[in-house]
């Protein structure tokens, strides 16, 4: 096992130095956060020498890495309680935990694994000796045993958590919140997460706000959902998260509450300004509200906005004011260079009469217009393949795009050769076209594109490619018990000759046993003609 290199000689962690150690803890966290149960088990192995090391701050350093990793503690928690019957791990790096814990006196790491071990009287002790001697750092694995199943160990965990919480919050807060609302759907995991809320509800508008301006989504939503139940948020702070908060939903709850206090304190302007936001959500729920102070004018003015909902508030707006939607979209459409948002508009309101106005646009040099109007032809089933099939090749990936979702219910009209020459093409997104095409077309077709596309330089369609080509011979390799019926290969001897030469040429891609039902169901096939 390497974990560290000095003078090109490879040393173990003990030999690498404090800095080198944590080096090494960060490597077995980053491998630990997507590795298997070894790679885990070395985590703990690296955990245990920094333990040895007895140096307190590189302990708390070592548990702050772990802490940072979304899930791993959780994931660590698991693991004490696992172990494969197979491998090379005959004694399992927890076997050595519960020697390195002596109570009271042990180191954070020394405490925090053992408050993971199998044997409840030790995670008793260890959760006792956590609430005797605080650690900011070691607070994730407290609040993992909150939830234990043992109840003196769940039990002394919460009181120590609750006493924790309460006499310093500004400390122990930051490090509780994320593993409580992690752990927030596990059984008897409410406790914790009640705790957290409370010492939000409490907390000094110095912590909350920091709370609020740090951390993930989770923890930024929960944050601000109890603050602003609390009243804590004025009008232009709502404002201000409204516009610009990076999360969508902090965004769309600071939108709402801004606009329902605008709409109550008939803050007109405020709903103006939140209806000329960049932002959709943001957009419709001002619109909502200018509707509910009688402001239909101004939301008739949204007619051509480019998100659904939007011109689904303003269309209601304008019909009261008795204005003629249809003939205001044909109007739009054909100007020279019309809103994106009429043009989807027209085919939200009108039918296959108006075709032609967007058929007009397929030669638009703007490609989002180019892209739109075939969606808007899509959804009036107005779509005709001989017009479309000019534009599978268009320059924009967002044009192929929106012609491939409208060619797919009438690929059997395509000329035949035409997927087969864009799932061969340079371009991804053509390739990417010509496999769409050549779904529902017969298992033979379905099998010899996914072979193709298994082995293409791209890494998301040969990903693609791969998983369907074993989704189709495993569905042919299912024993007898299945009810389901095994797909049947029909192909002509040309056609089952290439698939025999595709399948060789993707068996790497494959994988060995998935190669070896292929070629047997391929081998199988032929003999029964």
């Amino acid at each position: 096992m390497i974990w560290g290199r000095r003078d090109g000689q490879v040393l173990p962690p003990s030999m690498l130095g404090q800095d080198g150690l944590l080096g090494a803890v960060r490597v077995a966290v980053e491998h630990a956060g997507a590795g298997q149960w070894e790679a885990v088990n070395r985590l703990v192995e690296v955990l245990l020498e920094v333990d040895a090391v007895g140096d307190e701050v590189l302990a708390r350093s070592a548990l702050a890495l772990v802490a940072g990793v979304p899930g791993l503690v959780v994931r660590l928690d698991e693991h004490a309680r696992s172990a494969p019957w197979y491998g090379w791990h005959r004694e399992p790096a927890w076997l050595r935990v519960a020697g390195r814990f002596s109570g009271v006196s042990s180191g954070p790491v020394a405490t925090a694994l053992a408050s993971m071990h199998g044997d409840g009287r030790i995670r008793e002790r260890a959760v006792a000796a956590m609430v005797a001697r605080t650690y900011a750092e070691v607070m994730p694995f407290l609040v993992v045993r909150t939830a234990d199943w043992v109840g003196p160990v769940r039990d002394r965990a919460r009181a120590g958590l609750a006493v924790l919480l309460a006499d310093d919050a500004a400390v122990y807060l930051p490090a509780v919140l994320p593993m409580a609302l992690r752990l927030e759907a596990r059984l008897r995991a409410g406790f914790a997460v009640a705790q957290v809320r409370v010492a939000v509800l409490a907390a000094t508008e110095q912590l909350w706000r920091g709370l609020l301006g740090s951390g993930d989504r989770r923890e930024r939503r929960f944050v601000f959902d109890v603050v602003l139940a609390q009243g804590r948020l004025r009008l232009p702070e709502l404002v201000a998260l409204a516009e610009s908060d990076p999360d969508v939903g902090v965004r769309a709850r600071a939108a709402e509450a801004a606009c329902r206090d605008a709409v109550w304190t008939r803050r007109h302007d405020v709903l103006r300004r939140l209806a000329r936001s960049a932002r959709a959500e943001v957009r419709v729920v001002a619109l909502t509200g200018l509707v509910r102070v009688g402001q239909d004018a101004d939301v008739a003015g949204y007619l051509d906005d480019d998100a659904p909902l939007v011109r689904a508030v303003a269309r209601d707006a304008a019909r009261r004011l008795r204005v003629d939607v249809r003939e205001h979209y044909r109007t739009a459409v054909g100007a020279g260079e019309p809103p994106l948002g009429s043009i989807a508009g027209l085919a939200e309101t009108s039918s296959g009469t108006n075709a032609h106005l967007l058929r007009r646009l397929l030669g638009h040099e703007r490609a989002r217009i180019r892209a739109r109007a075939v969606r808007s032809l899509r959804l009036l089933d107005a779509a005709v393949a001989g017009e479309l099939v000019t534009l599978v090749r268009d320059p924009s990936p967002a044009v192929v795009r929106e012609v491939t979702m409208a060619l797919r219910p009438v690929a059997g009209a395509l000329p035949q050769a035409l997927p087969w020459e864009l799932l061969r093409d340079g371009r991804v997104e053509l390739r990417r076209a010509g496999y769409r095409l050549l779904r529902g077309r017969g298992v033979g077709i379905e099998l010899r594109a996914a072979l193709i596309l298994a082995i293409d330089a791209d890494p998301r369609l040969a990903e693609r490619g791969k998983a369907d080509a074993i989704r189709i011979t495993r569905d042919a390799a299912r024993t007898a018990w299945s009810s389901a019926p095994r797909p049947e290969l029909q192909a002509t001897a040309t056609e089952h000759a290439e698939l025999v030469t595709l399948a060789a040429r993707a068996a790497a891609a494959l994988g060995e046993e998935t190669g070896r039902q292929l070629a047997g169901w391929l081998a199988s096939s032929r003999l029964g003609e």
